[in-house]
């Protein structure tokens, strides 16, 4: 099982509903090292970027995906944004979407 972590409109259930055709099961987490800003992609959505300082933290919500899932979400998140693994705050692993600056 992967894990997905969501610090935006990936924990609205509607959105959730329309990309994947259920809703997702998940926990509330955090991503260390990171620091979140509002409005950064299109003038309109949330974006993390990677500070390497632990102090640094964004909350938001761990879900548990499939590679079909991971692939749906790829295609939902475009490509302003590009899929990276990182450490959650509970230990687990999971992808992040952060900025795609290639």
């Amino acid at each position: 099982m992967e894990y997905l972590f969501s610090y935006g409109t990936l924990q609205d259930l509607q959105v959730q509903q329309y990309i994947f055709g259920r809703l997702l099961k998940g926990r509330t987490d955090a991503a260390l090292g990171f620091k979140k800003l509002e409005n950064a992609v299109y003038g309109r959505y949330a974006l993390v970027i990677n500070t390497d300082n632990h102090e640094d933290k964004v909350m938001g919500m761990a879900y548990e995906v499939n590679e079909t899932d991971l692939k749906k979400a790829d295609i939902y998140e475009t490509s302003a944004y590009k899929r990276q693994k990182f450490s959650l705050e509970s230990g687990d692993e999971a992808w992040i979407y952060i900025e795609n600056s290639d």
